[in-house]
């Protein structure tokens, strides 16, 4: 079984923008179509069909609409209703892990979307497309991109992070039936969980060790919605080398001097930007096997998605 991603149709080789063409992008048809299941969609097809009139979002009394730029009609309420009906099924796909949008799209875009006034002036900020708008909205916590911010190294591997632990937990949670289900699952990602954030990592132990002792339904739930707002949650060089540090105490009693210093000095050059993370990574999953640290094996934090991704072998994946 796979994530499902929803992906605008264009991304994926299909003929469907205005000018009857596409917008492949080569990491999500090429690299992630090999772990993932897409649910393509296209909203402006389903309006004007294509080759089409270009449409643009004008702000007129305050509120955006959306213009067609040939014959200046207004396709607000008709692009809404189409968005609103394509998210609505989307939503029903089992496994539905998140979106990749095509970036500055009026329906589309999640961010930087031109917006004019009604002179035809661009206005002094962007905003996000129609449909793009619709999903952060009203599914704030699920993983959503937009093809241009994939570009971003540090934001492509925040996202992928994102998505697969999306993913193993809606599979987690399809068959978690008592409290010992929720702690393998939490210890799992412990660090994980402290390289995006320590008051995070520190709360959701306190919702696991369930002090107050409610019903297993309400820890998984208020735990299922701290652990996806934290997900979204940026890495950054310094929290990650943290974590690093936090997961090497699990094998520095068992590796020798050579091997000491070989992971110490990794890590430094992964602190100080002349590594990438996947060296350090690969050390302590090599000595955890080595020394049977089980307790190391099982973080999802070494291997978070498939490892021929490569994403963390590029030193700007971190920030």
């Amino acid at each position: 079984m796979k994530p499902k991603i929803a992906v605008s149709n264009c991304l994926l080789g299909v003929n469907c923008n205005y000018q009857a063409s596409h917008n492949r992008d080569d990491f999500v048809y090429k690299e992630l179509a090999k772990y993932v299941e897409f649910i393509p969609f296209c909203p402006e097809v389903i309006m004007l069909g294509t080759p089409r009139e270009t449409i643009r979002l004008v702000k007129i009394d305050g509120v955006e609409r959306v213009i067609g730029n040939a014959t200046g009609k207004d396709y607000t309420e008709e692009l809404s209703k189409i968005s609103h009906d394509l998210i609505a099924n989307i939503m029903k796909e089992e496994n539905l892990c998140g979106f990749i949008f095509k970036s500055k799209s009026p329906s589309c875009g999640v961010e930087r979307v031109k917006l004019y006034s009604q002179k035809g002036n661009l206005e002094p900020y962007t905003t996000a497309g129609v449909m793009a708008k619709m999903v952060i909205e009203n599914y704030p916590n699920l993983p959503v991109e937009d093809n241009n911010r994939l570009l971003d190294p540090w934001l492509r591997e925040n996202f992928v992070m994102q998505l697969f632990a999306y993913f193993d937990f809606l599979q987690f949670k399809q068959e978690a039936k008592k409290m010992g289900d929720l702690v393998v699952f939490h210890t799992g990602y412990k660090f994980l969980m402290m390289a995006k954030s320590t008051k995070a990592y520190n709360e959701l132990g306190r919702i696991v060790a369930n002090r107050d002792k409610l019903s297993f339904e309400e820890i998984l739930a208020e735990y299922e919605k701290l652990f996806f707002e934290s997900l979204k949650l940026k890495n950054s060089r310094k929290k990650s080398f943290n974590a690093l540090q936090h997961m090497y105490g699990f094998v520095k009693d068992f590796v020798d001097e050579s091997e000491k210093s070989a992971i110490l000095e990794e890590f430094e050059d992964f602190k100080n930007g002349t590594n990438p993370i996947i060296s350090s990574v690969s050390l302590l999953a090599l000595f955890a096997k080595k020394y049977d640290v089980k307790y190391l094996q099982g973080q999802k934090y070494l291997f978070p998605y498939p490892k021929d991704l490569r994403l963390r072998s590029d030193i700007k994946a971190f920030k």
